[in-house]
């Protein structure tokens, strides 16, 4: 199940939270984030054991945004433990995900 961060839920979420978390920044005008949501729902389904997926929406959220320095999207952050371990910026295959993770 993936989560909508925003910077109300951010600390208890993800800055605060002790594991993995996978957080999505999107937004809806954006071909490719469209086409990565599939893949993201998929990881937080067959993973849900192992990583906290959180989506946050660019447009909603642009101070959580700012804070990742996002200058493109889609960008995945990878947090563990409250910190930021990895970014990708772009379209990612499933696989090139989990391997970035470590789950592969």
């Amino acid at each position: 199940m993936e989560i909508t961060i925003t910077k109300e839920n951010f600390d208890s979420e993800v800055r605060n939270y002790k594991g993995l978390v996978l957080l999505d920044l999107w937004a809806s005008w954006c071909g490719p984030c469209m086409m990565l949501s599939p893949v993201i729902s998929e990881i937080a389904e067959e993973y849900s054991d192992k990583i906290k997926v959180g989506k946050i929406n660019v447009d909603e959220q642009p101070e959580l945004a700012m804070a990742f320095s996002c200058d493109s999207i889609p960008l995945l952050v990878f947090v563990k433990d409250g910190v930021i371990r990895k970014q990708l910026v772009g379209y990612r295959t499933k696989e090139d995900i989990l391997e970035s993770i470590g789950l592969s």
